[in-house]
């Protein structure tokens, strides 16, 4: 299946001009002047060009690989392949949960809610901007997920997502029918060997396991879409991160 690259070069609401070297001939680039109005409302007025073009790809028989600098990209994802007819399930690697709430949240950070937002937690005014359909909870795999706030890792303990603390896991586990959609926040990566993030978590998985497991995933010819939450380009000083994490996406999508 040809890739679809679909760079949206933001933190949140905010640009990362760090990301823009990335992009390629092919690549596709999200970057809509955003309204001078909450980042809340910024933010789906980014996600919402997101959609169609991971829409359009869809209806072009191509696989959407959508790279931005945090995780809350995924909504405009969903958004896209729902429209597109995809119903998938979805595999998240991250070394945080994301399932944050605004009554577990300790920071308020928008960046730890995204999950919890997909399966209709807690905060979702860019889910109802965007029309989603949240995602059922027992299709949705987190996978690592080694930093957790206390309340969320209640939450999550009381959900029907499944957690495989080992990423290796998924070796030996039937995976689920139909369409696989992989998020992968590249912070998984276990911190030596990717260091530039902009919130390291120490231990984790090595590139060479994930190179092991997302080997297996592709294998099955049944990976609908991607989602990349990227390194921090300022804080990748030597490029390790940034070529540990692109090794990994080739081997996902190859």
């Amino acid at each position: 299946m040809r890739n679809r690259f679909i760079l949206t070069p933001f933190f949140l609401d905010q640009p990362i001009a760090g990301l823009n070297p990335l992009v390629e001939a092919d690549w596709v680039i999200n970057n809509p002047s955003l309204p001078d109005r909450t980042r809340l409302e910024r933010m789906a007025a980014l996600y919402e060009p997101l959609a169609v073009l991971v829409q359009t790809a869809v209806a072009q028989e191509e696989r959407p690989v959508s790279i931005a600098g945090d995780c809350c990209t995924s909504l405009g994802v969903l958004a896209g392949l729902q429209r597109a007819g995809v119903d998938p399930t979805l595999i998240w690697f991250d070394a945080h949960g994301d399932f944050n709430t605004w009554e577990t949240t300790p920071s308020g950070f928008l960046g730890g809610m995204p999950l919890a937002m997909l399966v209709g937690r807690g905060e979702q005014s860019i889910v109802e901007r965007l029309e989603l359909d949240t995602l059922l909870e027992d299709k949705v795999i987190l996978s690592d997920g080694r930093d957790l706030d206390p309340g969320e890792r209640e939450s999550l303990a009381d959900s029907d997502i499944l957690h495989l603390p080992d990423v290796m896991a998924f070796l030996k586990a039937d995976l689920p029918p139909g369409p696989l959609w992989v998020h992968f926040d590249t912070d998984v990566i276990d911190a030596e060997s990717a260091p530039g993030m902009n919130y390291p978590v120490a231990g984790g998985p090595s590139p060479s396991q994930l190179i092991e497991v997302f080997g297996f995933i592709a294998g099955t010819g049944r990976l609908a879409a991607v989602s990349l939450s990227s390194w921090n380009p300022e804080l990748d000083q030597d490029g390790r991160s940034r070529a540990a994490s692109l090794e990994l996406l080739r081997v996902l999508i190859a």
